[in-house]
């Protein structure tokens, strides 16, 4: 069942019952979600969280529905389900089929209370070499999405620029779209131009743009490219903005937090691929997004969900620049952060990224890393990267 299809039927669904939208992984991106989600103050969703700690999720949905309550803001009833083992396909299968979502929002992460870039970037400046442990969970739930037949839009949070290609290339059902990453650009370009030009409305500056998960690090931390031409075009009043790239980049490097706060974001960017669907199916909105790996490519891409016809559709926007161009940029993006392809079920990272991570850690990687091979790749970072520098 492609995108299209999966549109097709959660509005029909929609019409009969309320629309499940299921949180897996209640950290600090599915808190996030969660309050926003209860603050939209739908009547015509429910929400289901699947995590790991039964008492720190009731707790966490408990201050999530009271405060919201409070503002008066809560109309949609929250399910908790604790016994489900993300290592483990048939119980997340199981869970699939018991509680039939209509959108998935994975956020969860293989190793909890770690943000990996403050290790990796000061040392090797790429983040693919996680790549192993961000596909850990995400791929056992496509699994058993698969064995569960099921039917929900899939949105997956962790590094979706390689991860949602990786598991399509295994043959498996990819994740629809990814949330984050080239989304966190966005608005820091807009803020950008908007100085630069004078524009008070920055909100209605159209950005179109495509770039890897890279890019949204060295810009919003250095404000520059490395070297990589950014393709993106900005218009306002329909008219097409003459911008220097060079000045616009340099001030996107704002001063955000460090901390779990910066989840917000990422959280935020679930939220507005969730009220694209909701607003094409129910009130015939057409939306544009940026997203990593939609529909399982590589890198991240202006993506449009459009419920204006007689039947709801999304596809990667090439209205300003083709999707061969986009692929071709995403991929010069991407080898910076230490990934050289995604074929054939296995992830090969650049023989640069092994250099530095021999160079930073003493370990030493395999050039690809086959889909069977994922936990013994993600054990070797844990044990002779993670273990050995966190806090280092």
């Amino acid at each position: 069942m492609d995108f299209n299809e999966k549109l097709a039927v959660i509005k029909k669904l929609s019409k009969e019952r309320k629309i499940r939208i299921m949180i897996i992984g209640l950290g600090s991106v599915g808190n996030y979600l969660l309050d926003y989600l209860a603050s939209s103050n739908d009547e015509e969703i429910e929400v289901i969280v699947v995590g790991r700690n039964e008492a720190k999720m009731v707790s966490d949905v408990n201050i999530v529905r009271v405060a919201a309550l409070i503002r008066g803001r809560i109309k949609n009833r929250v399910t908790v389900v604790s016994d489900v083992d993300l290592n483990d396909v048939d119980s997340i299968t199981d869970c699939l089929k018991e509680y039939d979502p209509d959108i998935i929002v994975n956020s969860s992460r293989a190793y909890a209370g770690l943000k990996y870039g403050s290790i990796s970037w000061k040392n090797i400046r790429a983040y693919g070499v996680w790549s192993p442990l961000s596909i850990k969970y995400i791929r056992n739930i496509m699994v058993a999405y698969d064995d569960a037949g099921s039917h929900a839009i899939v949105i997956n949070t962790s590094y979706s620029d390689a991860v949602n290609a990786w598991i399509k290339s295994a043959g498996f059902t990819a994740p629809d779209l990814g949330s984050g990453n080239i989304n966190h650009l966005i608005p820091r370009i807009k803020y950008s131009i908007s100085e630069i030009c004078g524009i008070e409305d920055y909100w209605n500056i159209d950005l179109t743009y495509a770039t890897s998960h890279f890019h949204d690090v060295v810009i919003s931390k250095e404000g520059q490219d490395e070297g990589v031409e950014q393709m993106f075009v900005a218009t306002y009043g329909g008219k097409v903005l003459d911008l220097d790239k060079a000045d616009v980049l340099s001030r996107c490097s704002i001063s955000m937090p460090t901390d779990a706060k910066r989840n917000m974001m990422n959280a935020s960017s679930n939220f507005e691929i969730i009220r694209a669907i909701l607003s094409a199916i129910r009130d015939g909105s057409k939306v544009k997004l940026h997203c990593p790996g939609p529909f399982g490519e590589i890198g991240g891409y202006p993506v449009i969900i459009d419920g204006s016809g007689n039947d709801p559709v999304g596809y990667i926007d090439e209205s300003v620049f083709s999707l061969d161009e986009m692929r071709s940029k995403n991929r010069s993006s991407i080898y910076l952060d230490g990934i050289e392809d995604v074929r054939g079920g296995s992830l090969v990272y650049t023989d640069e990224l092994l250099e530095k991570v021999r160079s930073a850690f003493g370990t030493d990687l395999p050039k690809e890393v086959p889909f069977e091979d994922i936990d013994i790749v993600a054990g070797q970072i844990v044990s002779e990267i993670i273990e050995k520098y966190r806090g280092a």
